[in-house]
């Protein structure tokens, strides 16, 4: 796409796209990482890779028989 433009019209692209920058609100990576934190925590009790999944709810838990090889 960028070999089909002008500088001219490469820059004004860049421009554009730096004063949508400009006026994004910025946080504090503080603040991004204690609401991280807040939001993990507290769908932790829920997560099936941190608490487990029931065995009468786990399709692959329990004696199904087995794979027998000759």
């Amino acid at each position: 796409m960028a070999r089909d433009m002008s500088d001219k019209e490469i820059l004004k692209m860049e421009l554009d796209q730096l004063k949508k920058e400009v006026n994004t609100t910025r946080t504090s990576v503080s603040t991004n990482c204690a609401e991280t934190i807040a939001f993990s925590e507290e769908l932790a009790p829920n997560d099936p890779l941190i608490k487990g999944v029931p065995d009468e709810k786990n399709p692959y838990k329990g004696d199904k028989g087995g794979c027998i090889v000759t």
